[in-house]
Formats: C-alpha cells, sequence, structure tokens
C-alpha cells in the first residue's frame, strides 16, 4: 500500500470511531434514576464509547479470532493479577473446565487425577465449580459454609481430606476471599491441588495479594454480571510453566503443538515428532494429547476486555464503596437479618450483598424477595443454594462430610442485592428504603 493509501486508511479508521463515540453518546446515554419505576438490577454492563470504539476498531481488522487484541488483553490481565501466565477462554465455565481437565493429563504423570479420586468443594455455589470433576469421573465432596462470609469452612475441609483427595476446587463467594491461609496449609501438608474460581472475585486480595494466586490455577469470568465483561468469555490463570502449557492444550482441540494462530513450527520439529501410534514425522499441527474442545474467543472480545481493564479499578472503588452504603443504610436491622462481613485478612471486591433472613424474623426470604421485585429491585439467591439439594446432583456420585446446616440455611434463607458500578446512589438509597419500609410494616 502506498503512502497516499495508508494515510486515508487511517483517515477512514479515525472518522469511523469519531462516528462510533457520536453514536454512543447519543444512543446509550443513561436517563436519570426514578425510583419506583426505574429498575435496579443485580448487575450489569458499564461502558462507554472507548469500548464501543475499540470493538469496532477489531471488526476493522476483522481478524475475528485471537489476535492483536487477545494477546494484549493476556498480558495485562496477567500483571493484574500478578500472575505469570493468563489464557483467555469463551466463558467463566469453560475456564473451570481447563483448569480442571488440566489435572488430568497424563503428562503429570504421578499427580494426575483419575476416576474415583476426591475433590473438596463447598455445598453452596455454583454448579460449574463442581460440574468439570464430575464430567472427568471424581468424587466431589461437599462441605459446609461459614455464615456471614459464605466461603468454605477451613475446619470442614481438615475433616474431609482422606487417602483419595487429590485436589480442593472452591469459589471465592460474591467477591470475598475464602480463608486461604488454612485452605492453603491443609494443600501443602497434604500435596493436594488447588483451583481457585475468582470469577466473582476480580480485584480481590487477600493478605494484599489478588486472590488466584495462592493455588495452582484460577479462573475468571468476563460475562456481563462480572467485574469486567466481553459479552462471553473467561480466563485461567497461573504461575506454573508446565500447567500453562496443559491447560493451552485442552483449550485447543487437545492438540500438542502450541504454535499461536496464524504460526507455524513454532517448535522448529514440526514434521519431527512421534508420538502414539502416529507415525513418526506427522503433522504436529494434527497431533492431539488430550481430550480437548475449542474453547477460544474472539478478538473482537477481546478488545472490549482491553477497553474494560482500563475501568477496573475504578469499578472495584465502586463496587466496594456500594457495599459499605448497603452495610451503613442497614446496620441496625441485625435482629432480622445476618449481615455480610469480610474474611479476615481480606479485602473483597464485592459481586453483590448477601442478606440472611434469620429463622425467627416475623417474614420470610421468599417475601421479602417478592416483595423487593415489585418495587423494580431486582434480587438473586446464591446461586445454587446447596447443591445436593439440585434436581441433576440427585443422579451424581458424591460424598458429604459433616452436616450441611448453614448450606440449607443458604438455600431458605439469603439472597442478595447489587453493588455493581452502575448503581447511583439514588438508586442504593431506595433499595435501603424498600427494606426498611417492609420491615417496618410487619
Amino acid at each position: 500500500m502506498t503512502n497516499a493509501g495508508r494515510g486515508q486508511e487511517a483517515s477512514l479508521r479515525a472518522e469511523i470511531l469519531s462516528l462510533v463515540r457520536r453514536y454512543h453518546d447519543l444512543h446509550h446515554s443513561k436517563s436519570a434514576f426514578v425510583p419506583g419505576e426505574s429498575p435496579v438490577p443485580v448487575a450489569g454492563r458499564v461502558y462507554g464509547s472507548e469500548d464501543m470504539e475499540l470493538l469496532v476498531e477489531s471488526a476493522l481488522d476483522f481478524w475475528l479470532t485471537t489476535g492483536r487484541f487477545n494477546s494484549e488483553f493476556e498480558k495485562r490481565f496477567a500483571r493484574r493479577v500478578n500472575a505469570k501466565h493468563a489464557m483467555t477462554v469463551n466463558s467463566g465455565s469453560s475456564a473451570n473446565l481447563v483448569a480442571f481437565s488440566a489435572l488430568t493429563s497424563e503428562k503429570l504423570r504421578g499427580r494426575q487425577l483419575k476416576p474415583g479420586d476426591e475433590v473438596i468443594t463447598a455445598a453452596t455455589g455454583f454448579p460449574t465449580t463442581v460440574n468439570p470433576s464430575i464430567f472427568w469421573g471424581m468424587t466431589p465432596v461437599f462441605v459446609d459454609v461459614l455464615m456471614g462470609t459464605y466461603n468454605i469452612d477451613p475446619v470442614a475441609v481438615a475433616n474431609a481430606i482422606g487417602p483419595r483427595t487429590k485436589a480442593i476446587m472452591v469459589a471465592h463467594t460474591l467477591g470475598n476471599p475464602f480463608d486461604l491461609a488454612p485452605i492453603v496449609q491443609l494443600v501443602k501438608q497434604n500435596n493436594l491441588f488447588l483451583i481457585e474460581d475468582c470469577c466473582d472475585a476480580l480485584g480481590s486480595t487477600y493478605d494484599g495479594r489478588h486472590v488466584g494466586t495462592f493455588g495452582d490455577i484460577a479462573t475468571c469470568s468476563f460475562y456481563p454480571a462480572h467485574h469486567i465483561t466481553m459479552g462471553e468469555g473467561g480466563a485461567v490463570f497461573t504461575n506454573d510453566d508446565f500447567l500453562r502449557r496443559i491447560m493451552e492444550s485442552f483449550r485447543d482441540w487437545g492438540r500438542d503443538c502450541f504454535c499461536e494462530p496464524g504460526k507455524d513450527n513454532t517448535c522448529g520439529r514440526r514434521f519431527g515428532w512421534q508420538l502414539g501410534q502416529l507415525p513418526k514425522g506427522y503433522d504436529h499441527k494434527y497431533t492431539y494429547s488430550h481430550l480437548g474442545f475449542n474453547l477460544k474467543i474472539t478478538d473482537m472480545q477481546a478488545a472490549v476486555g482491553l477497553a474494560q481493564l482500563d475501568r477496573l479499578e475504578g469499578f472495584v472503588d465502586a463496587r466496594r464503596s456500594n457495599f459499605a452504603y448497603l452495610t451503613a443504610g442497614l446496620a441496625d436491622l441485625e435482629q432480622y437479618f445476618i449481615l455480610p462481613h469480610a474474611t479476615p485478612r481480606s479485602e473483597p471486591s464485592w459481586f453483590g450483598f448477601p442478606l440472611t433472613v434469620r429463622a425467627d424474623a416475623p417474614f420470610s426470604r421468599d417475601q421479602l424477595v417478592q416483595h423487593l421485585n415489585s418495587k423494580k429491585i431486582g434480587t438473586r439467591l446464591l446461586f445454587g443454594g446447596n447443591l445436593i439439594r439440585q434436581p441433576y446432583m440427585l443422579k451424581q456420585g458424591y460424598k458429604v462430610v459433616g452436616d450441611l446446616t448453614n448450606s440449607d440455611t443458604v438455600m431458605t434463607s439469603t439472597f442478595w442485592v447489587g453493588v455493581y458500578p452502575g448503581l447511583s446512589r439514588a438508586a442504593l438509597d431506595y433499595t435501603i428504603e424498600v427494606i426498611r419500609r417492609f420491615v417496618d410494616k410487619i
């Protein structure tokens, strides 16, 4: 292309992006909050013209699959969470699948997880924290959570460790880190793997370190409800070079080759390998060492993620501020509710504000939730509640160690409201007011 052609191309790009900014300002502007008329969602996208501009810029490249935007996102994301490696996938659930699948690789030899091995997890949580272990024929071992933090009980974890225990896979509930110090100690003492599900916890820290950097592998989600969004998308991150390579294989069809898209012969031996029962010299790009899938994202998603990363610090601050505001506004209602609190030594990047209706309260969780929804205030239950009560789990093989009293309480009496950055102070005031009026009328 001539210099004149390149100049014209740059001018057209600038004009297109300028029009995107103008369109955003016209079409995507927000209306003022009107109590009782405007909805108060639990979560949602928070974006600006910059996010749309990068999305359009990636569309103009028309690379479509992972490319320059994805490479930059992976590098910046890894730096933000202080991990050596980060790798994008197409959802947080896929991140959990890729992370757990890596532990089943024969390349781990004596540490490889095999069918029948046990994986300790919390009974209260989201199904896809547990499902990968079931998918691979392991036995999930459910233990109870602690009220107030809603995180896995370290004492229960210690009691659940047995001769077949090989891993712990558990989430940081609603952005509140689980008590990592005793869990990490148990992991080291018993030579276990630890996978941290950080899908709701981007920006959360424990002892000043970002969650996800205490275990072997961590996962994150970029669904619109989460701390940053790509629409759909997720990531795995780790400090382990070997596990990173294995996870890449599971994400990329299970292939043994580790060339980036559009590149060949990175290893210098593309036609020099002999693996499995393939003939020597079989093309390494079509040699598969794992039972994998294609779980990659597009470069357009990564472009949106890059713009969102620029907003992350403000998002985290807003979530913490909104959580503190709700705490102050509801602090004198402890006779009716178990109010949430952060795990000691942690600083959560809150995903939601959980409330548990006490057993002796003159109203039920369901009554309050229905009232809030009638007032256009969004609510959610704490995901699957006690997962062993879920219809699909009744058909699975699992173990329970200890009682699940708190998990059953969460199932019947806990819900949460939003703290996401898109909520104005007026929306939070309205939420507090509606809850207080409901309680006063009982």
